[in-house]
């Protein structure tokens, strides 16, 4: 696995499942960092964005990038409303999403 693929999963899984919860539901410090009003959303999309200028920086094209974009955008706009926000921050994970979309144009454009 290269270097910025080996950061996308590492900082991905901090920040989306690597908080183990009773019953096996994981969360990640995207979920406690987003609890703070307005700094915390503005560090959990900061740390989402990284992770999409890792993915180009490995290669992966604008079209799988837009898409990567609108994840991390889509989590900070519903990700701010109150309560309900963090509630679908949790679930959403649009940090391992990325993960997954960086992996499959990856895997698909490998030499065989």
């Amino acid at each position: 696995m290269n270097t910025a693929r080996a950061r996308v999963h590492q900082l991905a899984r901090l920040m989306d499942s690597s908080i183990r919860l009773p019953g096996g539901f994981r969360i990640g410090v995207d979920g406690l960092i987003g609890l703070l009003p307005v700094v915390g959303d503005f560090a959990t999309a900061g740390a989402s964005f990284y992770i999409v200028a890792l993915a180009a920086r490995a290669g992966v094209p604008s079209r799988v990038l837009t898409r990567m974009v609108l994840n991390v955008a889509l989590d900070a706009v519903v990700g701010a409303v109150p309560v309900l926000g963090d509630v679908f921050d949790i679930a959403f994970k649009a940090n391992l999403r990325n993960a997954r979309l960086m992996d499959a144009y990856l895997d698909r454009s490998a030499p065989r």
